[in-house]
């Protein structure tokens, strides 16, 4: 009952990501905004965005909201914040890393994947 407790407030979805992957995922429907502080739960990344923005993002939507159960970011982009998404290890929110329309997904870079080839010894 406890665990169920903890998570029940996970309703949205956080999205990092280049200007195509957002605007598609807002059409879809995942955008919300909090009319108290105009929070956002999806960031748009463009070539003038600091990697230091990108990391208060990232943290805010990981250690600092309670409501996001999924934080979907753009593989290229993450590579730019690498440590910080290797060393997330938390259940919730869970950080997908998808392809954009400019750089296709590769398997080799997305730290799920490599932390499960760990836990099977490959």
């Amino acid at each position: 009952m406890a665990s169920t407790q903890a998570f029940k407030d996970r309703n949205f979805i956080g999205v990092i990501g280049d200007e195509d992957t957002v605007t598609g995922m807002l059409l879809a429907g995942i955008g919300h905004v909090r009319e108290s502080d105009k929070e956002r739960n999806f960031m748009v990344v463009d070539g003038k965005t600091s990697d230091e923005a990108i990391e208060k993002v990232f943290d805010d939507f990981t250690a600092g909201r309670k409501d996001l159960a999924i934080v979907l970011i753009n593989q290229h982009i993450a590579e730019r914040i690498r440590y910080k998404v290797d060393t997330f290890v938390e259940a919730f929110p869970a950080i997908l890393e998808i392809p954009s329309k400019d750089h296709p997904y590769d398997p080799e870079m997305d730290s799920v994947l490599k932390r499960v080839r760990r836990l099977f010894g490959e």
